[in-house]
């Protein structure tokens, strides 16, 4: 059957529902920012508040995948409408908040009002566009996607030094506004999704669905802090992982109106792109999360700066995804992406020169080229992913999609704290080993720090000459590990370059469902 698309400006559907889609992941990467305020002004611990941002993602995990069948059965426009009003309604909720209680309650009301807006979003947009134009449409949604996280650290920084934590999420308010009456006025539900008939929820599935994602994003924020698997609670967790996981892939295979259809993988391009945007997903959060941790931990910055520091990648992402856009109807979409992952791991070794003397705007260039490197995978990945599928197969591969991103970013980001924490013990114990009397650079650095110390009368002149040996012993460490995860990531990025041409190429045709061959 040929593809339906609306009579409304498709340009005006695409601005009605990036909107809520870039208010969902701003939202994600604005409260990390807030944590220790919120944690201060809500007489918490640091720890009991990074439960702030645990209890959204795990709900948000649990409706991403789910979100194809309730937009089936309720029909899409009003899911949507559904999830922007309760992501909205529970954003008012999260800055009204008095206790630690109240705001992860609303954090987790809130995750499942917005688990949703993505997939969504981006399967209205594939099908309000034709073929050959989907990649202008994924270049708009992109925009959404890649430069909330970038701006959402700054945004929150400055509205937390100058207003209030909870003003971090009143700004939802406004925009949520917005995009019920935007949706309300131009998106329209297709012909094949006013007619679906689906059956009852599948109670199971979802509540095994819940507790597999759960137990695993708990893994995850929680491992490095409990030391993995040397904690028990963390080996019972993975148990009830596996388990999960496990019956839930069995029934959804086995059942007749599953909740998420895994049958669709037995694409080749859907399969083969859900993993590189998991790939993509764990090396981009990873490099978006290594940089202003370094400007913060060992260069001083406040949050806001760092974030200030970091800001320039969404100008490559801006100028980039709309010429891609353009581009990726003329042009084969693999030599973007694999291009895209080449430039992006030359990038990361550029971020491992990285020193303690380097000045706030040294790695711009780099981080504007990382930038536009995102738009080249993002933008192509998506539309040849998705380009071999039918209409009515978006919303459940969209779901799934965004879901495996969203798993990604949590492994690169786990990944990247257990990283630095393990290189820097290494490289601690490496550089001790040459610490000792007798040494000449040591005799050296010692006798220049003592001579200092005696000449400011600060302490007495030999601790304090070793405790500031102390102290640069730990940032040198933690510095090189730095090094070292950065370029772990390049290696990342480079093994992705061969997996994208497993990838069938994708050409739109005017008129007719993209077409693979």
């Amino acid at each position: 059957m040929p593809d339906e698309t609306p009579q409304i400006n498709p340009w005006l559907v695409a601005l009605a529902v990036v909107l809520p889609t870039f208010m969902e992941v701003l939202d994600t990467s604005i409260a990390s920012v807030a944590l220790p305020h919120i944690a201060g002004s809500l007489s918490a611990s640091t720890d009991e508040a990074t439960w702030v941002l645990t209890s959204y993602l795990v709900a948000n995990a649990v409706v991403l995948p789910a979100s194809g069948w309730f937009s089936l059965r309720m029909g899409r426009k009003r899911f949507l409408l559904i999830c922007i009003v309760i992501f909205t309604l529970a954003s008012f909720a999260c800055g009204a908040a008095l206790s630690l209680g109240m705001i992860l309650l609303a954090r987790a009301v809130q995750g499942a009002g917005g688990g949703a807006l993505q997939p969504l979003s981006q399967a209205i947009l594939l099908e309000s566009f034709p073929p050959q134009k989907r990649g202008l449409a994924m270049a708009m949604f992109g925009l959404g996607v890649v430069v909330a996280p970038i701006i959402g650290p700054t945004l929150g920084g400055w509205l937390t030094d100058q207003y209030s934590w909870r003003w971090a999420f009143y700004i939802n308010v406004p925009i949520g506004v917005l995009a019920i009456f935007l949706i309300s006025r131009f998106v329209e539900d297709p012909p094949y999704i006013k007619n679906a008939r689906v059956g009852r929820i599948d109670a199971i599935g979802l509540g095994l669905l819940a507790l597999w994602l759960g137990a695993l994003q708990v893994i995850l924020d929680k491992g490095q802090e409990s030391d993995w698997f040397g904690a028990v609670w963390i080996r019972w967790a993975a148990g009830v992982l596996l388990v999960a996981l496990a019956a839930f892939l069995y029934r959804q295979l086995t059942i007749r109106n599953p909740i998420v259809n895994l049958r669709i993988f037995s694409n080749r391009n859907f399969a083969v792109g859900c993993l590189l945007i998991g790939l993509f997903g764990a090396v981009i959060y990873g490099v978006i999360t290594l940089l202003p941790l370094f400007y913060q931990t060992l260069m001083g910055y406040t949050a806001g700066l760092s974030g200030i520091a970091v800001s320039p990648r969404g100008v490559g992402a801006v100028i980039m995804m709309p010429i891609i856009g353009f581009l990726t109807s003329r042009i084969d979409n693999r030599l973007f992406i694999a291009a895209g992952f080449g430039i992006f791991g030359i990038t990361s070794l550029l971020f491992a020169n990285l020193t303690l003397e380097m000045s706030q705007w040294s790695m711009t260039m780099p981080i504007i080229v990382s930038g536009a490197a995102s738009g080249m995978v993002f933008v192509p990945l998506s539309t040849t992913t998705m380009g071999t599928l039918s209409n009515e197969q978006m919303g459940n591969a969209s779901g799934l999609y965004n879901l495996l991103r969203n798993i990604g970013g949590s492994i690169g980001i786990s990944m990247v704290d257990t990283l630095i924490t393990r290189r820097s013990q290494v490289h601690r114990s490496e550089m001790a080993g040459h610490l000792s009397p007798g040494n000449p650079v040591f005799d050296a650095l010692y006798n220049r720090l003592e001579m200092l110390t005696a000449s400011r009368g600060v302490g007495t002149p030999q601790g304090t000459a070793y405790a500031l040996l102390q102290q640069i012993l730990n940032q040198q460490s933690a510095t090189w590990s730095y090094v070292d995860v950065f370029r772990y990531l390049a290696v990342a990025c480079f093994l992705c370059v061969p997996i994208v041409f497993l990838l069938k190429k994708v050409v739109g045709r005017k008129g007719a469902a993209a077409a693979a061959h």
